[in-house]
């Protein structure tokens, strides 16, 4: 399976809680006929952290990092916008990131930190700053994830004990990543939803510590926009998205607007572009 992509051990600093660059969520409107080819040449983008395709319009959906607003609006006017069978374009910063796959874990006996935060409406304490020397660090975890501390250490010629408790400190502040990216059908959770919902900011509180007490939702973000709050979903079954759709987003106050889709494909996850 790590053949195909669809189980692989990786390593990535989470710029959001750094608060580094600037991310974004980009629907795509593609012409009849153009969605696969458009996905394709999305997923091909080194800014392009995620792309999906689902149920409803033509829209292709893309998550992007990039270092600051100009590169973006650079990547959607110059880059996204001028791809062949694209007509129409929508972006959405993320303002807040809330949940991520690190904190899906359906199997697991208690929640992640990060989602026990969430559920109690708490914000993660402010990030470490990063020096030369962690950002070296990562970047050998990048290229292999199971790296030892004792090889670290010898990369980065430092003490074994400087290269643990470098890692320890990245990781205890969920600034970095570590952990064994699985596509959710190899657990056991072939269906995938994706929702977005449209809520006054005094009603965003208390639906974030709803959602984030459902262990189906794997992605949470409040975004720019009418439509404020976008998550993923994973499900075993159809009937079961149904029940999490009556159940848990039928139950949040004060929601204007609701979308709920399937994913029909995934191009890109987290940087990943599996195999079809």
């Amino acid at each position: 399976m790590t053949a195909s992509g669809r189980v692989a051990f990786v390593a990535a600093l989470v710029p959001e809680y750094l608060h580094e660059g600037v991310t974004a969520e980009l629907a795509v409107r593609c012409a009849p006929g153009r969605v696969h080819e458009v996905a394709l040449a999305l997923a091909a983008l080194d800014e392009v952290r995620s792309v999906e395709v689902a149920t409803g319009a033509l829209d292709v959906f893309a998550e992007v990092n990039l270092p600051d607003h100009g590169a973006l609006l650079t990547l959607l006017d110059s880059g996204v916008g001028r791809l062949d069978g694209v007509v129409d374009l929508h972006s959405a910063l993320v303002l807040r990131l809330l949940l991520t796959a690190s904190d899906w874990a359906p199997y697991a006996d208690a929640p992640t930190e990060v989602r026990r935060h969430a559920m109690e409406g708490r914000a993660l304490p402010e990030p470490p700053v990063l020096d030369e020397l962690d950002r070296r660090l990562v970047e050998l975890l990048r290229r292999d994830a199971r790296m030892s501390t004792t090889r670290l250490a010898r990369e980065l010629r430092a003490g074994e004990t400087t290269a643990r408790r470098r890692l320890a400190r990245l990781m205890d502040s969920h600034v970095l990543h570590l952990r064994l990216r699985a596509d959710p059908a190899v657990l056991g959770y072939p269906v995938e939803a994706r929702f977005r919902l449209g809520l006054p900011y005094r009603a965003l509180d208390p639906a974030i510590r709803l959602l984030a007490r459902e262990p189906a939702v794997r992605h949470l973000v409040v975004t720019s926009g009418t439509t404020n709050l976008l998550g993923y979903s994973s499900h075993r079954d159809v009937r079961d998205v149904h029940d999490f759709a009556a159940r848990v987003l039928g139950r949040v106050d004060g929601v204007t607007s609701t979308e709920t889709a399937l994913l029909m494909r995934t191009y890109k996850r987290a940087g990943f572009t599996p195999e079809a």
